[in-house]
């Protein structure tokens, strides 16, 4: 029978701590199909564990762009190089013209293209699954003057970018579809340079990366656009994230505080005077942050522990990204939360585990990504719990609001789709006598979904019951190759320090 086929069952612990962990330090490529995580970790109450994410992917994808789009060398420390993601990201920019120098991985050298692409004739873009990457170099395509085409694998065809077709068009572009209309292949034939639309008007987007995508273009583009929202502004976290880096790097950002009417520019040189508004950006440095996202494995992993604390330097109250607010949630569900910023302004978050855990009711729409480890987490609450603002996960990797459903239900955890007029809420209860943690618990297979938010939030379960097995765990490299090496220090004595 193949891995694939056969039935779980029930297993005695047959590693040892020391051989699990060992285990979880292996080679992203040399993880087996089926990770068996037989035992919970014995931690104790007092221990510290620090954990730093690799570079935010969100703000990674957006730095490379706007890199790749700059005038002369830029410097981005910090970055995410290894992950599936990136590497789809620094293909396509290589592709475009752009000059990539990623030789020391601590800092990725971009000389950019001056803001129009430097393409020979029309070129396709293959990039997986890599969602950021597709909508950005889509909205990007504006800036070439030969027609691009955005492809990716087959999950990627099944995630509407329709909408952003048609912002586009409002800029004067050609777009196609070569097999769904909606859908990639979505072949683009940029405006010319010189067109004068550049008020665009859009309403409701299922993702907020159409905008962020028209936004990062907007620095390149003569004169700037003007946009308007006519409807609700999709995860409004993540477009504040691109105004707050386009205005760091100097672009000029004008926004009403409801994000309504955002008008964005490119970097103004005082020094010139001219009635023409300025466009482009020069070279820059920046350092990248974690990524908030992966963090939010690690500080609800603490909040599993009573009484042990997660570590995260460099994440604060300052951090451009909305998953980095995380941990008010596990504050509100009993856990304790600090966050500092010390004389030579670095940044730590801390977070140590409850003795209990509280349900909560809680909107996640600025912070989509991070529902299904506010999930996993649920399933160990004293009580029923809501989420919220979880339209988006519907075309993710994987519908995720369906395979939440469908895996944490295994462990006999009631998932219910649909509360208090939002169709796409998911209220969880926990079974009623609890789980089963005794050494002989059957064993759970969990699957993944190709998806690697799946597996990460999924292993949380691990923390607290023991037979947990995860399906092909190497998914994970898509954003974070590291993380089942950080997962084993719950186990190891590696990093931690008693406190």
């Amino acid at each position: 029978m193949s891995d694939a086929a056969r039935q779980p069952e029930a297993q005695p612990h047959t590693r040892s701590q020391s051989q699990l962990e060992a285990a979880l330090r292996f080679p992203i490529a040399q993880m087996p199909a089926h990770l068996h995580l037989p035992l919970p970790p014995v931690v104790k109450p007092g221990t510290r564990v620090v954990i730093t994410p690799p570079g935010s992917k969100s703000l990674s994808n957006r730095a490379l762009l706007l890199a790749a789009l700059a005038r002369g060398e830029s410097e981005l420390r910090g970055a995410l190089l290894d992950a599936d993601d990136a590497q789809r990201m620094l293909a396509a920019l290589s592709t475009l013209g752009a000059t990539i120098n990623a030789s020391d991985p601590r800092c990725v050298r971009v000389t950019g293209v001056d803001g129009t692409w430097r393409t020979t004739g029309e070129v396709t873009l293959n990039l997986n699954n890599a969602g950021t990457a597709t909508r950005f170099l889509a909205g990007c395509a504006t800036l070439a003057q030969h027609p691009i085409t955005i492809d990716g694998n087959a999950r990627m065809r099944e995630r509407p970018i329709g909408e952003l077709a048609e912002v586009l068009r409002q800029l004067g572009c050609e777009v196609s579809f070569a097999l769904r209309d909606g859908y990639p292949p979505m072949r683009i034939v940029p405006a010319p340079l010189n067109a004068t639309r550049r008020e665009l008007t859009i309403g409701t987007t299922q993702s907020s990366q159409f905008v962020s995508a028209v936004l990062l273009a907007a620095a390149f583009l003569p004169g700037g656009i003007m946009l308007r929202s006519a409807g609700t502004l999709t995860s409004e976290s993540y477009v504040r994230m691109s105004l707050g880096l386009l205005a760091r790097l100097g672009a000029s950002v004008q926004c009403s505080e409801d994000l309504r009417v955002i008008r964005v520019r490119g970097v103004i040189d005082r020094e010139v005077r001219s009635t023409i508004a300025p466009c482009g950006m020069p070279a820059f440095k920046y350092d990248i942050e974690p990524d908030a996202s992966g963090a939010t494995y690690a500080w609800a992993a603490a909040t599993l522990l009573p009484g042990v604390t997660c570590e995260t330097p460099g994440l604060g109250k300052r951090s451009l990204q909305g998953d980095a607010s995380f941990p008010d949630l596990l504050a509100r569900m009993g856990a304790e939360v600090d966050r500092t910023t010390n004389d030579a302004g670095d940044d730590l978050t801390t977070v140590t585990g409850p003795a209990e855990l509280s349900p909560i009711l809680a909107d996640l729409s600025d912070m989509p990504d991070a529902a299904m480890t506010l999930a996993s987490v649920a399933c160990f609450a004293k009580g029923t719990s809501v989420l919220h603002g979880l339209r988006t996960l519907r075309v993710k990797e994987t519908d995720r609001i369906e395979a939440v459903r469908a895996e944490l239900s295994k462990l006999g955890v009631r998932v219910d789709v649909g509360a208090q007029g939002d169709p796409d809420a998911l209220t969880i209860t926990p079974p009623a006598g609890g789980f089963d943690c005794s050494p002989a618990a059957p064993l759970v297979e969990f699957a993944t979904y190709d998806d690697h938010r799946m597996a990460m939030a999924l292993s949380l379960i691990a923390l607290r019951r023991p037979n947990v097995v995860i399906v092909e765990p190497q998914c994970v490299a898509k954003t974070y190759v590291g993380y089942w090496a950080d997962f084993a220090k719950w186990w190891g004595e590696g990093e931690r320090v008693s406190g």
